[in-house]
C-alpha cells in the first residue's frame, strides 16, 4: 500500500508551483530551502574538519610520542632501562618500547637564540616514529647513525638559517656538577638532516639527537629519562596501561596518550559539541520558515480545500498533500546540502588554496592550528544523523500546516467565498 496516492502527489506538485498570487509565499518557500541547504552542508562540513582535525592531531601526536610514557619520580631517570624495555615488549599489543633522554636547551647560532625540546633516541628507533621517520632522507638517517648530527624541524632551521651541515650550540641547565655548583652545558653540534612532520609544534621547537650524545649533555650517565611504549591498539589504552603499571612498580610511573593529553582532549570534545549545537540552529530556523510558509499556503488555498472536501477528498487526504508539499522543501534541501557538503569536503585543499590566492591571507595558520593543512574526515555515521535530523525536523515542522488544513471545514468556508 503507498503512503501517498497518485492524486496526493499531483496536488502536492501544484501546490509547490506557486501562481503570482502566491509569491510572497513562494519567496518564504525558497528561503526556507535555502536555509536547509546551507545548514546541512555547513553541519557536515565543520563536523568533517573537526573530526579530520582531531583525527590528524592525535595520529601525528601518537606518531611521535609513544602511546605509554614511563618515568621516574623527580625526574631522576631509569638507571636498568634496557632489561626493563625487554620485559615490557613481552606485553601482549605492545609493538616497540624505546628509551629516550629528553630535556630543554637554548639553541643559539649567530645572533638568534631559540629554546628547544631535545630528545635523545637511538637511530634504530626512529622508524617507531613513523611521520619522523618518513620525513627523513637516507643521509639524514646515516647521518644521524653515524656522525652523530641533529635532527631539526624544517620550522626552526628557517628561523635560525640552517640547512645540512652547519653547526648549531646547544645550552642545557642540566650540566655537570662541579666544585662552584653545577655549571650549564654549552656544546655545538653538526646538523645532520631538517625534517617536516607537518606539525608546527614539532618542526618549531623539537630537536632529535643521539641517545648517548644527549646523555652526555644532560649529564643522566647511563640513564634514561623515560621509555615511550607504543602498542597496536592506542585507542584502547587503559588495559595496556594497567598492565605496564604491573610491571615496573612502585618507584616509576606509567601515563598513557589520554592522561597526558586529557585537557587538549577535552577542549576538542568540548568545542566540537558546541559548534554541533550552534549550527543545527540554522536547521531549526530554516523549519520555522517552513511553518510560516505552509501556513500562509494553506490560508490561500482555503477555498480549494473546501471545494476538495465536498468532492469527497477525506482530512487525512488534504494533511497528506500539505504535508508532503512541506516535508518536500526539506528533503530537497537535505539532500542538496548533503551533496554541497560532501564535494566541499573532497576538495577542501583546493578550496583553501584557492581561497588563499583570491584574499592573499593564510585561512590555515599553522602556528595557531598545530597542523600545515586542512583536514576533513567524513563520517558516514555522523552524516547519516545529520540527514535523518533535518529531514525530522521538516517533517515535524510540516504537521502542524497540514493539521489545520485537514481540519477546515468546507461550509464555513463556501459561506464566506
Amino acid at each position: 500500500m503507498r503512503l501517498f496516492s497518485p492524486v496526493e502527489r499531483l496536488l502536492a506538485k501544484r501546490y509547490m508551483r506557486s501562481r503570482r498570487a502566491e509569491g510572497f509565499i513562494s519567496v518564504i518557500a525558497w528561503f526556507s530551502l535555502a536555509g536547509i541547504t546551507l545548514g546541512v552542508a555547513t553541519l557536515i562540513i565543520v563536523m568533517s574538519v573537526m573530526n579530520g582535525f582531531r583525527a590528524e592531531l592525535i595520529g601525528r601526536i601518537l606518531g611521535l610520542n609513544g602511546h605509554v610514557g614511563v618515568y621516574a619520580a623527580g625526574g631522576s631517570g631509569i638507571a636498568d632501562f634496557d632489561p626493563l624495555s625487554v620485559s615490557l615488549a613481552e606485553i601482549p599489543g605492545v609493538i616497540a618500547v624505546t628509551p629516550q633522554v629528553e630535556g630543554q636547551v637554548m639553541a643559539s647560532r649567530g645572533n638568534t637564540n631559540l629554546g628547544a625540546v631535545v630528545r635523545g633516541v637511538r637511530w634504530s628507533d626512529l622508524a617507531a616514529r613513523r611521520p619522523l621517520w618518513n620525513a627523513l632522507s637516507d643521509e639524514a638517517i646515516a647521518g644521524f647513525r653515524d656522525e652523530g648530527g641533529l635532527l631539526v624541524g624544517k620550522s626552526m632551521a628557517f628561523k635560525m638559517g640552517l640547512k645540512v651541515g652547519d653547526t648549531i650550540t646547544l645550552t642545557s641547565a642540566r650540566g655537570e656538577a662541579t666544585a662552584f655548583g653545577t655549571l650549564p652545558t654549552r656544546r655545538a653540534y653538526r646538523i645532520a638532516g631538517i625534517f617536516d612532520v607537518g606539525m608546527h609544534e614539532y618542526d618549531s621547537s623539537f630537536i632529535f639527537m643521539p641517545f648517548d650524545v644527549a646523555g652526555k649533555l644532560f649529564g643522566m650517565h647511563d640513564r634514561a629519562s623515560g621509555l615511550e611504549i607504543y602498542t597496536a591498539d592506542p585507542q584502547n589504552i587503559t588495559v595496556i596501561r594497567t598492565l605496564v603499571a604491573d610491571k615496573i612498580g612502585k618507584e616509576l610511573r606509567a601515563f598513557d596518550w589520554l592522561q597526558r593529553n586529557r585537557t587538549f582532549i577535552n577542549a576538542l570534545r568540548v568545542e566540537r559539541n558546541v559548534m554541533f549545537l550552534i549550527l543545527t540552529l540554522i536547521i531549526l530556523v530554516a523549519a520555522f520558515n517552513i511553518i510560516s510558509s505552509m501556513i500562509m499556503l494553506v490560508r490561500s488555498k482555503n477555498a480549494d480545500i473546501a471545494v476538495l472536501r465536498t468532492m469527497g477528498a477525506s482530512s487525512g487526504t488534504i494533511m497528506r498533500v500539505f504535508l508532503m508539499t512541506g516535508a518536500s522543501i526539506g528533503v530537497v534541501g537535505t539532500m542538496a546540502g548533503t551533496v554541497i557538503g560532501l564535494l566541499f569536503c573532497w576538495k577542501i585543499g583546493s578550496i583553501q588554496g584557492f581561497i588563499e590566492g583570491i584574499s592573499g591571507a593564510e585561512l590555515f595558520a599553522a602556528e595557531i592550528y598545530f597542523l600545515s593543512t586542512l583536514p576533513a574526515k567524513v563520517d558516514p555515521a555522523e552524516v547519516g544523523f545529520v540527514i535523518a535530523m533535518a529531514l525530522g525536523l521538516s517533517f515535524l515542522a510540516s504537521l502542524y500546516p497540514a493539521w489545520r488544513a485537514g481540519r477546515i471545514a468546507p461550509a464555513e468556508v463556501l459561506r464566506h467565498e
